[in-house]
């Protein structure tokens, strides 16, 4: 069983999206997942259509209570995708273990010991936003790391003090913990900065990169909203095309997986053929309708080329009472003052301090 925790200590940057439809698209590939919802806002719970009461088998009741961890789990609608939810309740569970012996390692007692009669393939945990007492729990369990970024300017500051602390609990409490992807989030192509930003990621970090970013879909903003992963909200929408190239890449690190890559967007858009023969073409042939159509044609062209006059009429207008104003005004009154030209300003890779390579999965390990 393969035990990724998704961290980053940064709000926002698609962690909660990542797990439930990275996890919704390994178990349509026939893997058998269980997400584990460690963020006290719950969003991942209610992302998949789960309600959790108050005082209901949760996160909670196994990080607290001493729940099963079987008891707590929960089907959604999706074969194969099981969740344990949380709620509201996880909120003070910090307070509640700070005293604990061992509180790094309750969420790993229980995972071992429901691991034992499990037969699930993947264990997500969808860590909160910050590196507390929850997150911790969710390394120690894991053993493995995915790091989601957001594509912009400040996706790379911080990342130092998260991969320290990672070492730190591979040093002492999980020696097994080790960086195996970096999944680049809400990614617009059209964006010069977010652009320079993935090739400063790439640069950056030691690990592994997936090759499939995660861009920027208005339908996997609306999914959570119907309870719906975006393979059951928007099957055919980009979003669920990177969600489905970006569980190919995971299940490639698989012991010998025999996962084929995903063909790229371009490629199935544009299939190689061969080269079809050259056909002779019979002479075009006037359509029977040209006509009908042919005045109505001529009438819009004369609407156009009106139109076209008239802006352009008015353009020259504009110009001339402007140079007409500025002749009002003396040259010495005058200060232009050029503008200055924007650049766009990217955390380099070389301004960061440099990652430990011992922290991340290599190639061929």
């Amino acid at each position: 069983m393969r035990r990724i925790a998704l961290v980053n200590q940064k709000g926002g940057v698609g962690k909660t999206t990542t797990a439930v439809n990275l996890g919704a698209a390994l178990a349509h590939a026939g893997r058998r997942v269980v997400l584990v919802d460690l963020d006290p806002q719950g969003n991942l719970s209610t992302h998949l259509g789960v309600e959790v009461p108050g005082g209901a088998p949760s996160t909670y009741s196994v990080l607290c209570d001493g729940l099963p961890m079987e008891a707590a789990l929960q089907p959604t609608a999706i074969e194969g995708l099981s969740v344990l939810p949380t709620n509201i309740d996880l909120s003070g569970a910090e307070m509640e273990l700070a005293a604990s012996f061992g509180r790094e390692s309750i969420l790993n007692d229980a995972v071992n010991l429901w691991a034992e009669t499990s037969d699930a393939d993947y264990l997500i945990f969808d860590c909160p936003p910050s590196l507390g007492l929850l997150s911790v729990n969710g390394l120690v369990a894991a053993n493995e790391v995915f790091i989601a970024l957001q594509t912009e300017f400040f996706a790379l500051q911080g990342m130092s003090k998260l991969v320290e602390i990672v070492q730190l609990l591979k040093r002492r409490l999980n020696p097994d913990l080790e960086i195996s992807g970096i999944i680049p989030c809400l990614y617009d192509s059209r964006l010069r900065l977010a652009r320079e930003v993935l090739g400063e990621i790439r640069r950056y970090f030691p690990g592994p990169v997936f090759r499939r970013t995660v861009r920027t879909n208005v339908k996997l903003a609306e999914a959570p909203s119907y309870g719906q992963s975006i393979f059951e909200y928007a099957p055919k929408s980009p979003g669920a095309g990177d969600y489905r190239d970006l569980a190919v890449e995971v299940m490639a690190q698989e012991p010998e997986a025999s996962v084929q890559p995903a063909p790229t967007p371009e490629a199935e858009a544009t299939p190689a053929q061969a080269p079809a023969p050259k056909a002779e073409t019979a002479p075009a042939q006037a359509s029977p309708i040209a006509p009908e159509i042919e005045p109505v044609a001529n009438a819009a062209a004369e609407v156009n080329v009106e139109i076209e006059t008239e802006a352009k009429a008015e353009v020259h207008n504009e110009t001339e009472v402007d140079k007409a104003a500025a002749v009002d005004v003396p040259i010495e009154d005058v200060t232009l003052t050029p503008l200055p030209k924007p650049e766009v300003s990217v955390l380099r890779a070389d301004d960061l301090p440099a990652l430990p390579e011992d922290a991340f999965r290599t190639s061929g390990s």
